[in-house]
């Protein structure tokens, strides 16, 4: 089990219990920080600053380490949401003196080499993770839609076996000053990039209707539905993370009339 440095004092609880899970998360998968660096496509030195509370990491950075680690990635996404409310409110301070030893000041020219021919591998290796990384993150996104098609028996459309999406029809009405689609009534779900379900068509819904076009409504989370979440999370003064959770429902839920 890893060694780990104590967590700045002024870290928020909320954040804390956020950074010690993902901790765990590291700790059981029995992963080391250059490891999980190739496999989630952040690299290492951005995971020892999130594991050490010096940066908030972004919400796909721990969904991917959720899924490496294989745990549920809801849970973490909801304690992220809540974790980077208070991150912006009250960034920690990470000016503290840094503990870890210092490179020495000399060193010879061939070392210099290596070290360039090293961060150059490291770079290459990283670029190639990545593309595999979306390259699983598709795979997954087209079989969860291929087990959605036996549970969703209301579609209006199914799924062919050349895995094309399904199409929703929006039925938009207004209940009590809020806004529904007619294909989920959710106003918690936790939603994020790759995700499938009808959840997602009505997020997508009222995205449209709230004047951020996020492409087909086909209720998949894809890259354009990402950017119009973070388009209305901006202009609503959220924080900007393309995770539809509570607060965001809420603003497409309570968009008020055009």
């Amino acid at each position: 089990m890893s060694r780990w440095k104590e967590l700045p004092a002024e870290l928020h609880p909320q954040i804390r219990q956020l950074v010690v899970r993902l901790r765990r998360l590291k700790d059981r998968s029995g992963l080391s920080t250059r490891q999980l660096a190739v496999k989630t496509g952040y690299s290492a030195r951005s995971w020892h600053r999130y594991l050490n509370g010096l940066s908030l990491p972004p919400g796909e950075a721990v969904e991917a380490m959720a899924r490496v680690c294989g745990d549920d990635p809801v849970r973490l996404l909801v304690l992220h949401e809540v974790s980077a409310e208070h991150w912006a409110q009250e960034p920690p301070d990470t000016d503290a003196p840094d503990t870890t030893p210092a490179t020495p000041a000399r060193q010879p020219f061939g070392h210099f080499q290596r070290a360039l021919i090293t961060v150059g591998t490291v770079a290459l290796v990283l670029s190639v993770s990545t593309s595999v990384l979306l390259a699983v993150r598709l795979g997954e996104a087209r079989a969860e839609l291929a087990d959605r098609r036996a549970a969703v028996a209301a579609a209006p459309v199914t799924v062919s076996e050349s895995m094309v999406p399904v199409v929703y029809t929006c039925r938009l009405e207004e209940h009590e000053g809020r806004w529904y689609a007619g294909l989920s009534r959710t106003t918690d779900a936790v939603l994020a990039y790759t995700y499938v379900g009808p959840e997602v068509a009505e997020a997508q819904c009222l995205l449209r209707r709230a004047g951020f076009p996020p492409g087909d409504i086909d209720g998949v989370f894809g890259p354009k539905t990402q950017r119009a979440v973070q388009r209305i999370q901006e202009r609503d003064g959220l924080v900007v993370d393309g995770v539809v959770g509570p607060h965001t429902w809420k603003a497409l839920r309570e968009e008020p009339r055009g």
